[in-house]
């Protein structure tokens, strides 16, 4: 089974039910052509790098799959391209290191936020390597002095 993963942007001015129908009308594409909806993600809104039909933001979703063959792959991009509610699309193929970030990332091991408990933890780790004591480097060799002409000696 191969993983594919579509992040596209949805028009900021909807209602919030349809951007949420827009989302599941996709995942509904996808499950129908046989692939499995591993995860559906709404990241919300965000600000654009630059504008988009004269828009400055919007929605994100990012819908994670898997399938048997790529081949639904043209005819969900070409439902994005013609849909008026999506912005810009993305369609990418993970690799097995992509699959695993993200299971780790819904798995919370990665962008945790940082507890009490592991603060605590690190503030000792830290004590623990400044208290070892450093090895001192050899005191550089003092600096040979040039001998002095001997011109003013010898007259």
């Amino acid at each position: 089974m191969r993983q594919y993963e579509v992040t596209f942007i949805v028009d900021p001015v909807l209602s919030g039910d349809e951007i949420k129908s827009t989302a599941k009308t996709y995942s509904d594409m996808l499950e129908k052509e046989g692939a499995k909806i591993v995860n559906v993600d709404e990241m919300g809104l965000k600000q654009l790098a630059y504008s988009i039909n004269k828009r400055s933001s919007g929605i994100y979703f990012c819908i994670e799959f898997s399938i048997t063959e790529g081949s639904v792959i043209p005819g969900l991009e070409l439902a994005l391209r013609r849909d008026e509610r999506i912005m810009r699309f993305l369609t990418v193929r993970l690799d097995k290191y992509g699959v695993k970030y993200n299971d780790d990332k819904r798995n919370g091991l990665i962008g945790k936020v940082v507890k009490a408990k592991d603060k605590e933890e690190k503030k000792e780790y830290k004590k623990g390597r400044a208290n070892k004591p450093v090895a001192k480097a050899a005191p550089a060799p003092a600096p040979v002095a040039a001998p002095a002409s001997s011109k003013s000696e010898e007259e």
